[in-house]
């Protein structure tokens, strides 16, 4: 069989043919080193660069949001009443509580997708401190809970990050422009009229000019009295397992809680296409050096398939079957391919480490971190194995297919 037993005598003709041609050997095992090594590097760099921008879009937002339905048109239809869709107006959506929303708290807990979940309450409040006044998008929320969608403490620059009934949290563009600092009062007002004093409690710098300008965090219960919602949310945070499988999990919740559930993939569509160009590059780039290191592989297999005709020939003549013949090219290949990934694993992970030292930031830090997963280099050492064999299956066929008289005649 083609795919039979490796029997000693195979790798030893094996070996010996690569060690008779050591220069082609040697060249093509540095052309699958340097194909593995650039495989390696984009593909830890890529990795990288993707991960420490989801980072960044999801350090100050939820994977999901779940929301209350929206509301549509209802048209009814009298005996003599025609209606035209031209004069039909959607209505006005206005904030309201999510109905049951404790039951839909528990149901999404016991998703098994789902990590993590938060009721909040949002809405349009005033900040008025002296003459000076100020819009401000609230949330009111459980920290203990939001610290597991959007984690406050690492984004306190002053204060703390508590929430006490009288505590709020601001961003940090907000507090320059008003003068304010920590313990100082700020007198809130809703849309409805309803005001209330808070106490700064800690000022926050959300990683975006606009969300510290205009951002402000208070506790649930606080938020429900400001903003009209007592015993109500307007919103449920969720955190997924999986980030990339975010709108697969928000589609489910919809399904399943007949509520408006938008994911970071659908509120980001397009930094997530961009993200998903850069896969779709990074995967090309691995089949067109896999491409190259095959044909590389191949074509020096079949100079030594022609070189060595009459050594094959002599074999053959000796009680050699095809497929032993056969397995000895393909064991070449095999030990090219797996010869060169392991330099070629080893040559990634220096270039790689070079360019940590060089990519450095303004203070001096890593761009971004970037580290080697050991199954990438598993899958890479398969990948130039596989590779090779494939790229030796041809000149394996051309080997065994010749005639042992023919082949020693020359």
């Amino acid at each position: 069989m083609l795919l039979g037993r490796l029997q000693p005598f195979e790798w030893i003709v094996a070996s010996r043919f690569l060690r008779e041609g050591r220069m082609q050997s040697l060249f093509i095992i540095l052309g699958i080193a340097i194909g593995v090594a650039v495989i390696v590097f984009m593909s830890a760099l890529l990795q990288g660069l993707q991960s420490n921008l989801v980072k960044r879009v999801l350090t100050a937002q939820p994977h999901i949001q779940v929301l209350p339905p929206k509301e549509q048109v209802r048209i009814q239809h009298g005996k003599d009443a025609a209606w035209h869709l031209d004069q039909v107006q959607a209505p006005q959506q206005r904030l309201k509580s999510i109905d049951q929303w404790p039951a839909v708290l528990q149901m999404l807990r016991a998703m098994p997708e789902v990590r993590g979940v938060s009721p909040a309450v949002t809405g349009s409040t005033f900040i008025t401190r002296g003459a000076a006044s100020r819009a401000l998008n609230l949330t009111a929320v459980e920290l203990p809970l939001y610290q597991q969608m959007v984690n406050l403490k690492e984004k306190v620059v002053t204060g703390q990050a508590r929430l006490g009934a009288s505590d709020i949290l601001i961003g940090i563009e907000l507090a320059s422009d008003l003068g304010l600092g920590v313990g100082d009062k700020l007198l809130l007002q809703s849309a409805a009229g309803v005001s209330s004093y808070f106490v700064i409690a800690g000022i926050l710098d959300l990683g975006n000019k606009g969300a510290n300008q205009r951002s402000g965090f208070i506790a649930l219960h606080s938020g429900q009295s400001l903003l009209g919602y007592p015993g109500g949310v307007t919103v449920i945070d969720v955190t997924v397992n999986d980030v990339y499988a975010a709108e697969v999990v928000a589609q489910r919740i919809a399904a399943l809680t007949q509520l408006q559930a938008d994911s970071w993939i659908k509120t980001n569509a397009q930094f997530f296409s961009a993200i998903h160009s850069q896969s779709l590059a990074n995967t090309a780039i691995r089949f067109f050096v896999g491409l190259s290191v095959a044909f590389g592989i191949a074509s020096v297999l079949v100079v030594s398939v022609v070189q060595r005709s009459k050594e094959i020939g002599i074999l053959r003549a000796m009680g050699i079957s095809r497929a032993q013949v056969m397995r000895v090219f393909l064991l070449q290949g095999g030990l090219l391919g797996f010869g060169g990934a392991l330099v070629g694993c080893f040559l990634g992970a220096l270039f790689l480490q070079l360019w940590l030292f060089m990519a450095r930031a303004a203070d001096g830090t890593p761009m971004f971190a970037v580290s080697i997963d050991t199954v990438m280099l598993l899958q890479a050492l398969t990948l130039a194995t596989l590779t090779g064999l494939l790229a030796a299956l041809a000149p394996a066929l051309r080997a065994a297919r010749l005639d042992p008289v023919v082949a020693i005649r020359g």
